[in-house]
């Protein structure tokens, strides 16, 4: 049996549809949406100003919106979510041109945050629903290198196409939402999906869901550690390239191939890198990927020429390829049963590092400098680590009362 066959075979037919969206969804996207800024400074009147608040709307709305979406997910379903949000995505897309009232694009920013955030984590609850508990962590490895294809081709397409930032790519984008929820409509009812809510022997409601995610000192203790590291990896595009360009030479093509470089690395290093690390634990892979962080930080701190910046974006991307899918493992190993939509929404909270990241770091970096922004950032990926060794302390001891109390 071929590789190909018995991938196939690993995984529901639904999670091969979910992953394959996911190529095609970024792919489309990266195409417009990296460019939505300066279409709209040229095509509407409004400022820089204007333009920054709605496109942050939609950001701010995403960051709260996974957490709604995934408790309405265990309380109604994942199928017909994940639906509406596709086609509601397709009209956002679509009146991104075809309307320059600020008022509309406002809403419709919001819109395309609260869909796109609704779609990324019912789509992710289904995937774990659907996948043995053994090979979740392959399978949210392969979804993130599937995310990263998408986004590395989607702005060469675009412009080898001639489409990139203009109206036709946000066109495209809303066609290829709307086909992908037609076909994926279709798929559910010739294909029963049965989710993990369905298992749940007490039925979870709106209020009983807030309470357990309050109260769950785990859940919180991991949301913090996740938070530092977004503030890791949040910051390193926004603020490496500030710096590159007012210390270094061609600063701004450096940073353009460290970025490209990032994206091949994804790629090329994803699948190898993830084998070799199922010999140790999900902790372990998230330890060893935040010493790989702070070793890209000090090494940005201390480079001097391309080479060194390479490696240390090198060490970086590694890092992050280790720390993304377990961190999500990790993340549905404390689950509650019937109510994986609301912790992996709850998951989007640490989105707040993607606003702290850029803040922190800029603050850093105009008052003391590109050596202490680096070296405070691979600081910040240390610390990340205390709150998830407590959150696994805290886990098992959890597990070893609930052991004890069936055993009496």
């Amino acid at each position: 049996m071929s590789k190909i066959q018995l991938y196939w075979k690993a995984y529901h037919p639904v999670v091969h549809m979910l992953m394959l969206g996911s190529v095609l969804i970024t792919l489309t996207s990266s195409m417009s949406l990296p460019f939505l800024a300066i279409y709209w400074r040229e095509t509407t009147e409004m400022d820089y100003a204007s333009i920054g608040v709605i496109i942050g709307a939609g950001a701010i709305a995403a960051t709260v919106s996974g957490f709604i979406g995934g408790i309405l997910s265990d309380l109604f379903g994942r199928t017909k979510l994940m639906i509406v949000s596709l086609l509601v995505l397709a009209i956002c897309f679509a009146g991104f041109v075809w309307t320059t009232h600020p008022a509309l694009l406002f809403l419709l920013s919001i819109g395309k945050g609260i869909s796109s955030a609704f779609f990324a984590t019912i789509s992710k609850t289904l995937m774990g629903d659907l996948t043995p508990e053994d090979k979740r962590y392959r399978m949210f490895a392969n979804r993130y290198l599937a995310i990263n294809i998408g986004f590395s081709a989607g702005p060469m397409a675009g412009a080898f196409l001639g489409i990139g930032g203009s109206p036709v790519g946000f066109q495209l984008t809303a066609l290829v939402y709307m086909l992908y929820a037609i076909v994926l409509g279709l798929v559910f009812l010739r294909i029963t999906v049965q989710s993990d809510q369905a298992h749940a022997q007490d039925k979870v409601t709106f209020r009983s869901a807030l309470q357990v995610v309050r109260h769950d000192r785990v859940l919180l203790l991991l949301l913090l550690g996740s938070i530092c590291l977004m503030t890791v990896h949040g910051q390193m595009s926004v603020t490496l390239s500030q710096y590159l360009k007012d210390h270094f030479v061609d600063g701004v093509k450096l940073f353009a191939f460290l970025m490209s470089l990032n994206g091949l690395t994804v790629i090329f290093a994803q699948i190898p890198v993830t084998r070799w690390a199922e010999r140790f634990t999900l902790f372990g892979r998230i330890v060893l990927g935040c010493l790989l962080f702070t070793a890209g930080e000090v090494g940005f701190a201390f480079s001097e020429g391309w080479l060194t910046f390479s490696l240390s974006m090198i060490l970086f991307t590694i890092g992050e390829i280790l720390v993304v899918p377990a961190e999500f493992a990790q993340l549905d190993q404390i689950t509650p049963e019937g109510m994986r939509g609301t912790y992996y929404g709850a998951q989007g909270f640490s989105e707040f590092g993607n606003f702290l990241g850029p803040w922190l770091g800029g603050l850093l970096l105009a008052v003391y400098g590109g050596e202490a922004l680096f070296l405070t950032m691979g600081a910040i990926s240390l610390i990340s680590l205390v709150f998830f060794s407590q959150g696994r302390i805290q886990f098992k001891r959890r597990e070893s009362s609930l052991s004890l109390t069936k055993d009496s």
